[in-house]
């Protein structure tokens, strides 16, 4: 937990940082402007916004590389609690007051949708979380630094993503070569695992068993991957929703423009329930603080 803690003050530092950082950047730029009008030069044709942007852009690239240096010294991690590391969670397990919800996005990075994705939760404030193929982190790893800056949790979902038996070298292989991809393009250690398709008895879901992951299937399937109208889409999202579940969406894999265009009516729909948005590890946080209070009372 102090691990967690540590992680969001970072995030928050570097978030502080940016923003003193921009409003410095943008009084040097209103003086440096005023000295130009006292030669005559008209400042409404300087490309301030252009050159004011550039520069922004390139003090958060610093930053999050500053940020994934300490992160790899550290060896930064989500915070599971013990009672979740090698067991298989469907929902939060919370009371029905709890109105909050998961949204879950499978098969990322991927070009375009997993932007149009992001864009969509950046505009309405909340953190999703991500399992990504590793051949795609691989092929993307722009989209995967973007999701950590914008603190989104990301977990694993194996190499190839494939469906058949795995011996359990080839288990092993799918699994720990898409950890060490992802902790060498953010620092980040995921203790998160959704196994392929939610497939169980393949082998892959034995190997992260037994490597303490936490697997992470879902109570509410959009089932977006077969492309549904947007009305059918959402339907399925809500059909069974419920306080603490887990809504399986994708991001990649294929074409998800249905996904991007059904997901701002399914926040908005989501919000008008007085449902609030969390990531996996958040979820298991409070029903482990439930369980915990449930304990004590006995």
């Amino acid at each position: 937990m102090e691990e967690n803690k540590s992680f969001f003050s970072l995030q928050k530092i570097l978030i502080t940082l940016l923003v003193l950082s921009v409003g410095t950047m943008m009084l040097i730029k209103s003086s440096s402007s005023e000295a130009e009008s006292t030669k005559n030069i008209n400042v409404n044709n300087l490309p301030v916004k252009v050159g004011t942007q550039q520069q922004i852009e390139e003090l958060k690239a610093t930053m999050l590389n500053s940020w994934q240096q300490l992160a790899q010294i550290k060896g930064f991690s989500y915070a599971v609690p013990q009672r979740f590391q090698g067991a298989v969670i469907d929902s939060g397990k919370l009371t029905p007051e709890q109105k909050v919800i998961a949204l879950t996005f499978d098969d990322g990075p991927w070009p375009e949708s997993t932007a149009q994705v992001l864009d969509i939760l950046k505009q309405n404030q909340i953190k999703g979380t991500f399992f990504l193929i590793g051949q795609n982190v691989k092929n993307y790893p722009g989209l995967v630094k973007r999701e950590i800056a914008e603190g989104h949790v990301i977990g694993n979902h194996t190499w190839h993503h494939w469906y058949q038996f795995l011996n359990p070298q080839a288990a092993a292989y799918e699994i720990v070569h898409t950890a060490d991809l992802i902790y060498q393009v953010t620092g980040i250690k995921t203790n998160l695992f959704r196994p392929p398709g939610g497939i169980m008895h393949n082998g892959v879901a034995d190997f992260a068993r037994n490597s303490k992951y936490a697997i992470i299937l879902w109570s509410s399937d959009s089932v977006d991957y077969s492309r549904p109208a947007v009305p059918k889409l959402i339907n399925n999202v809500f059909s069974k929703a419920k306080p603490g579940g887990i809504v399986l969406m994708h991001d990649g894999g294929g074409n998800r423009s249905k996904t991007v265009q059904a997901l701002p009516v399914i926040i908005a729909n989501f919000r008008k329930q007085g449902y609030s948005f969390v990531t996996i590890p958040e979820l298991l946080e409070m029903q482990d603080k439930d369980q915990k209070l449930i304990a004590n009372k006995k």
